[in-house]
């Protein structure tokens, strides 16, 4: 099984994504896990445990021949499963386009009507909960754990 999970954003948001992989890895211990992180990410998650591959998108130099040839790579890798942590359209492009049996992401990604499995991505008053919850959800199907402590009503 080949498993692809995309976060692109900032190095924060690699860290908040980090109990996906480790969630992955215990779930799917025979699965190859390769991830995509936006280029200066990358050193964060060398020797991670479980990641194969890292591959790198570099945003600021040509980032739409590099999106294209992304895509090129990530479809040659046959993935059974590509998770999009992100809403954004490039990633969801990547997603939707990768080849991949498998393709879950948040249902307000543009291209979320081409993956085979949307999750709600809620934020706002009426839904407090953390992003690592919010992205453990992406896996809940892998058999992984979602422990992350919602928030509480302030008021």
């Amino acid at each position: 099984m080949k498993i692809l999970v995309i976060q692109t954003a900032f190095i924060g948001d690699v860290i908040l994504a980090t109990p996906v992989f480790h969630e992955i890895v215990r779930c799917k211990p025979e699965a190859q896990l390769d991830v995509l992180v936006r280029s200066g990410n990358e050193g964060l998650l060398e020797n991670f445990p479980g990641i194969s591959t890292i591959f790198t998108w570099d945003k600021k130099k040509g980032k739409y021949p590099t999106l294209l040839r992304l895509l090129k790579k990530i479809r040659a890798e046959k993935y059974d499963y590509v998770f999009n942590l992100q809403r954004f359209g490039a990633t969801g492009l990547l997603t939707a386009f990768s080849g991949a049996k498998n393709k879950i992401g948040f249902d307000k990604n543009p291209f979320s009507a081409f993956y085979t499995q949307r999750v709600a991505h809620q934020i706002g008053e009426d839904r407090y909960i953390h992003e690592t919850s919010r992205n453990l959800e992406l896996i809940l199907d892998f058999g992984a754990n979602n422990t992350t402590k919602r928030y509480r009503d302030w008021e």
